[in-house]
C-alpha cells in the first residue's frame, strides 16, 4: 500500500512539472519581453566589440548592469502599475511640457536612430546566409514588422514576443562552440577592470547606454499599463495594484533584467574567446563578428550568432518603434495602445510608421547605419541620465506613487545607476 502510494505521488509530481514550468513562463511578461527586447542588433554588436576589443576584461560589467537595470525598469514597471499611467503621461502631469517633450526627443532621436542600426544589423545578417543584398531586406523587414503591429492584436504580439526570447539561447549554444578559458574568465568576472582611455571609456558608456536604455523606460512602464488594461482597469485608475502584483511585477522585471545580462555576458565571453584570442581586436558591427566567427569556431557558432541578430532585430525593432509612440501619445493626450485597431489609434499608429520609415530612411541616406549600430549605444548611453533622473524623482514622489514609494534600496540604486552613468559619458567626453 505504502508503495503504491508512493509511486501515485511521484507519478502526481511528474504531471505538475510540464505545468508548473508553464505557469513559471506565464507568470512572466513585460519584464521578460523588455529584457529581451535590450539585447537588439544594437545591443548585439557593442558587446561583440567589447569582446573583440578588450577580450574578458569586460565580462564584469554584467555584474554592474543587472541590479542597476533591474532597478530602473522595476521603477518604471510601478510606475506604470500604481498610477495607471506611462511615463510620459506622468511627466506631462508632473512636470512644465519643455521637461516633457524634452524627453521625449531625446528618445525619439535615440530610437530612431536605433531602429535604422537594427534594420541595417538584420539585413546585413540575412545577407550573409541568403547572399541577397542587404538593401533588399532594409524595407522588407521594415514593412513586415509594420505589418505585424498594424494587423494583428496585442495579445497576439506579447505572445510572439515572449517566445521570441527563446532566440537569444543562441548565443548561449555559440559560447560552446568557442572554446573559452573559463578559469581565466571567471576570474576576471570577478575582478573589476578600468582603463581611463577614450576607446575603454566609450566601450563602457555604450555597453550602458544599450543595456539601460531609454527606449525600455517607456515601454516598460507603457506595457504595465496594458496590462492593466487586459484585466479591466481604466487609464489613471489602477491605483489598487496589490502588494501580490507588485511583487510579480518584482519578479518578472528582475528575471528579464537577469535574462538580458545572462545573455550580454555570453556575448561577450564568445567574441572574447574567438575573436580577442585570435589578434582580431578592430570590428565595429556583428556582422564582422558573424563573419570572422565562421573559421575560429565554426559553421555551428556562426549561423547560430547570425540567426540570433535576426530574431533579436525582430523583437527590438517593434519595442523600439512602439515606445515612441507611446510616449508621443501620452505627451499628446492622444488615444494610443497597442490593445486599439489603427482605425481607433490613427495617430498613435501614425507614429509607429514615422519612425519606422526614417528608420529605414537613415540606411538609403548615405549613413552606415550598420556601422552605426555601436555608436547608437553609446548616444543613448549620452541621453539615458536625465531620463533616469526624471524615473527617480517620479517613483520617489508620494503624490504620484502614494504609499507606494520606492524602498529605500531601489532609490540607492537609481541614484547609482544615475551617477555610474552620468560620470562615464562626461569621462567619454572629456578623454575624447
Amino acid at each position: 500500500m505504502t508503495a503504491k502510494k508512493h509511486l501515485s505521488t511521484q507519478n502526481a509530481e511528474k504531471c505538475k512539472g510540464p505545468s508548473l514550468l508553464k505557469r513559471s513562463f506565464a507568470i512572466l511578461g513585460p519584464g521578460l519581453i523588455t529584457g529581451a527586447a535590450d539585447d537588439d542588433p544594437s545591443g548585439i554588436s557593442t558587446y561583440s566589440v567589447a569582446g573583440a576589443a578588450y577580450g574578458y576584461a569586460t565580462l564584469w560589467i554584467a555584474l554592474l548592469t543587472f541590479p542597476l537595470m533591474a532597478a530602473i525598469q522595476l521603477m518604471c514597471a510601478r510606475l506604470g502599475m500604481v498610477t495607471g499611467r506611462g511615463l510620459a503621461a506622468a511627466v506631462r502631469m508632473y512636470y512644465p511640457r519643455w521637461v516633457l517633450w524634452g524627453a521625449c526627443s531625446i528618445l525619439v532621436v535615440a530610437n530612431i536612430i536605433n531602429i535604422g542600426a537594427d534594420l541595417g544589423g538584420m539585413s546585413e545578417a540575412t545577407q550573409l546566409i541568403t547572399g541577397i543584398r542587404s538593401l533588399i531586406w532594409i524595407p522588407f523587414y521594415a514593412f513586415f514588422i509594420m505589418g505585424l503591429l498594424l494587423w494583428t492584436s496585442y495579445k497576439l504580439i506579447a505572445r510572439i514576443f515572449k517566445w521570441m526570447t527563446i532566440v537569444l539561447f543562441a548565443y548561449v549554444f555559440a559560447a560552446f562552440y568557442a572554446h573559452v578559458d573559463w578559469r581565466q574568465a571567471l576570474a576576471v568576472t570577478f575582478v573589476p577592470h578600468m582603463e581611463w582611455s577614450r576607446g575603454f571609456l566609450a566601450v563602457l558608456v555604450a555597453i550602458l547606454g544599450t543595456t539601460i536604455s531609454p527606449y525600455l523606460f517607456f515601454w516598460q512602464a507603457a506595457e504595465e499599463v496594458e496590462e492593466g488594461r487586459a484585466k479591466g482597469r481604466t487609464p489613471g485608475g489602477s491605483k489598487g495594484a496589490t502588494a501580490g502584483e507588485l511583487r510579480s511585477a518584482r519578479a518578472d522585471t528582475v528575471a528579464g533584467m537577469f535574462f538580458s545580462n545572462f545573455i550580454m555576458y555570453f556575448i561577450i565571453l564568445t567574441t572574447a574567446a574567438t575573436l580577442h584570442a585570435h589578434g582580431q581586436t578592430n570590428i565595429t558591427t556583428a556582422r564582422q563578428a558573424a563573419e570572422a566567427l565562421r573559421p575560429l569556431a565554426g559553421n555551428g557558432a556562426f549561423l547560430l550568432f547570425t540567426l540570433g541578430l535576426i530574431g533579436t532585430g525582430m523583437l527590438g525593432v517593434p519595442v523600439l518603434v512602439g515606445s515612441c509612440a507611446y510616449a508621443v501619445a501620452e505627451g499628446a493626450v492622444w488615444r494610443g495602445s497597442m490593445a486599439d485597431k489603427p482605425r481607433a489609434a490613427r495617430k498613435f499608429y501614425a507614429v509607429m510608421a514615422v519612425a519606422m520609415v526614417l528608420g529605414l530612411g537613415l540606411n538609403f541616406a548615405g549613413f552606415n547605419a550598420v556601422k552605426m549600430l555601436f555608436w547608437s549605444a553609446v548616444i543613448n548611453g549620452l541621453l539615458a541620465p536625465p531620463l533616469i533622473l526624471l524615473v527617480i524623482l517620479l517613483t520617489s514622489n508620494r503624490k504620484v506613487m502614494g504609499k507606494r514609494v520606492n524602498s529605500p534600496l531601489l532609490r540607492y540604486l537609481g541614484w547609482a545607476t544615475f551617477a555610474i552613468m552620468a560620470v562615464a559619458a562626461v569621462g567619454m567626453i572629456i578623454t575624447s
